[in-house]
């Protein structure tokens, strides 16, 4: 017996949340490793950046090559929307939210990006897909307890500039912009299509703000070395192809208020595996995130999980 069309909706929208929840789990479990990188190895955080991005491409290129080189062609009428989805948004995106943790710190960066879900729910909202009650109210549950899991300004802050706010603001609109933009990619193209020529195209754009002769010339040892091809992978490949599948089956506004679950994740492991402790109201705020999450991905069985943000 077949599901009905509601059915396979709900589960497929199930699914959806899984595979953007196990990004997060990623995103953030990998982000100690990326700090550590950050602060003991004195790299440049946008070497990182670059790093990540032509290893994920790499390997990338090396299984579409050997297993599917149909997903490695696409439509020259296209690409000037993988150009844009490549700079705009691969490329702002991370450069952006690492030169907010440079200047701002990682509480205050993790809270302005994750302003994305109600960026995104405004937009659909002037374009006359007005959002739902549940929609809205889980967008307002995220803030909300994102700002309580953050620790406040970071010392850095203080000093800081208003260009470094203007960027920490401009992240959130960045991620709001490439989620929302990769939703008519995934319209088209399979996701590792879609992953390939953007991390490609982000990662040649930092490539000219850290030509690779710099990075040859730095001699860094092997463990170095080890741990650019652990974020190249688990920081960026994997985790992003997981979230553009659970993209697939959610709406762009329903999977980044999932998203936003990272902080909790990347808060949780640090008091679970580094014996750091959370304050009360970083446990109210994990509790919104999660509520909202729930609230979020809570799929009304008559309206398609997807296809609404497929235009």
């Amino acid at each position: 017996m077949q599901p009905t069309p509601s059915a396979a909706r709900v589960r497929s929208s199930m699914a959806g949340r899984w595979l953007v929840f196990a990004a997060t789990v990623l995103w953030a479990s990998t982000a100690t490793l990326a700090r550590f990188v950050f602060r003991s190895s004195r790299v440049d955080s946008f070497t990182v950046v670059e790093m990540r991005l032509l290893i994920a491409s790499a390997v990338l290129l090396v299984i579409l090559f050997t297993r599917k080189r149909s997903a490695l062609k696409i439509e020259w009428r296209d690409a000037p929307y993988f150009l844009t989805l490549g700079l705009l948004g691969v490329a702002a995106v991370q450069g952006s939210y690492y030169y907010t943790i440079s200047k701002l710190g990682v509480g205050l960066a993790i809270l302005l990006q994750y302003l994305a879900p109600a960026i995104i729910v405004a937009w659909y909202v002037l374009r006359g897909q007005p959002a739902s009650a549940r929609t809205t109210a889980s967008v307002i549950v995220a803030i909300a307890g994102t700002a309580l899991l953050v620790r406040g300004v970071h010392p850095a802050a203080s000093g800081s500039h208003p260009i470094d706010w203007a960027v920490g603001f401009a992240s959130a609109f960045f991620f709001a912009f490439y989620v929302a933009y990769s939703k008519r990619g995934l319209a088209h193209y399979r996701p590792e299509t879609v992953l390939f020529w953007t991390f490609t195209i982000a990662g040649l754009f930092w490539a000219c703000v850290t030509p690779p002769w710099r990075i040859v010339a730095a001699h860094y040892d092997g463990a170095l070395w080890a741990m650019f091809f652990t974020l190249g992978m688990f920081s960026t490949l994997v985790p992003f192809t997981l979230f553009y599948r659970g993209l697939e089956r959610m709406p762009a506004a329903e999977a980044s208020v999932v998203a936003t679950l990272e902080p909790v994740v990347a808060l949780l492991s640090a008091w679970g595996f580094l014996g750091e402790a959370l304050a009360p109201r970083q446990w109210i705020g994990a509790a919104l995130v999660l509520a909202a999450s729930v609230m979020a991905s809570a799929q009304d069985p008559a309206r398609p999980a997807a296809a609404a943000d497929r235009t």
